[in-house]
C-alpha cells in the first residue's frame, strides 16, 4: 500500500510539473496576489476532483466513447482559453496605457476560483485523463469506488500543495514583477501562451 502511494505521488508530482494552461492561469493570477493565485489553485484543483469523482463513477467512459460530447467539450474548452488569452492582453494594454497597482488589478476572490475551475472543467482531456490515471493505482483487492474517490481526493489535495510552492514563489519575486514594464510584458506573454493553446485544442482532430 505504501509504495502504491507513493508512486500514486510521484506521478501527482510528474503531472503537476508539466505546463499546461491551469500552471500558465495560476501564475499569471499569482502575478496579481497571492491571494487571487491560491483561489486560482483551489479552483483548478476542485475541477480536479470533480472529474475524479466522475471517473469513478464511470462517467468519463461515456464522454471518451462520444464524439460528439467529447468534440462538444473541446470547442467549449478552446474558446475558454482563447477568452482567457483576450483577457490578458487586454490587461495588458490597459497596464500600458495607464500603470495601476497590483492591489488594484487584483480579482475578486470568486472570480479567481471560477476562473481556476472553469479552466479546468473545460478541458476534456482532463476528464479522460482521470479515467485513465486514477484506476491505475487502486490496490488490489480494494473497493474499487471508494478507493478512486480517495484517490482523486489525494490528488487534488496534493496539487493544492504543490501549486502552493508558484503562489508563493511569485509573491516572493514582487518587488522585481511589479515593475510596470515587466508586468505588462508577463501578461502578454500569458495571453499569447493561451491563445495558442486555444488554437491548437480547436484545431486538434
Amino acid at each position: 500500500m505504501l509504495s502504491t502511494l507513493l508512486a500514486f505521488l510521484g506521478a501527482c508530482t510528474l503531472i503537476a510539473a508539466s505546463p499546461g494552461p491551469s500552471t500558465v492561469l495560476i501564475i499569471k493570477q499569482s502575478l496579481r496576489s497571492r491571494r487571487s493565485g491560491f483561489l486560482t489553485v483551489l479552483g483548478n484543483e476542485t475541477g480536479v476532483f470533480v472529474w475524479g469523482v466522475v471517473a469513478a463513477f464511470g462517467l468519463t467512459a461515456l464522454l471518451a466513447a462520444s464524439e460528439v460530447a467529447y468534440e462538444v467539450m473541446r470547442i467549449v474548452g478552446a474558446v475558454v482559453l482563447v477568452g482567457f488569452g483576450i483577457q490578458a492582453l487586454r490587461q495588458a494594454r490597459r497596464t500600458n496605457r495607464a500603470p495601476e497597482s497590483w492591489e488594484g488589478a487584483d480579482k475578486s476572490g470568486w472570480a479567481a476560483y471560477r476562473g481556476g475551475l472553469l479552466l479546468n472543467l473545460a478541458n476534456p482531456k482532463a476528464a479522460v485523463f482521470a479515467m485513465s490515471f486514477l484506476p491505475q493505482f487502486v490496490p488490489q483487492g480494494a473497493p474499487h469506488l471508494p478507493a478512486m474517490l480517495g484517490l482523486a481526493a489525494l490528488w487534488a489535495v496534493y496539487e493544492v500543495g504543490y501549486y502552493g510552492l508558484y503562489v508563493w514563489f511569485v509573491g516572493r519575486l514582487r518587488a522585481v514583477l511589479s515593475r510596470h514594464g515587466v508586468r505588462r510584458r508577463l501578461e502578454q506573454v500569458s495571453g499569447g501562451v493561451m491563445l495558442l493553446l486555444g488554437a491548437r485544442l480547436a484545431l486538434e482532430s
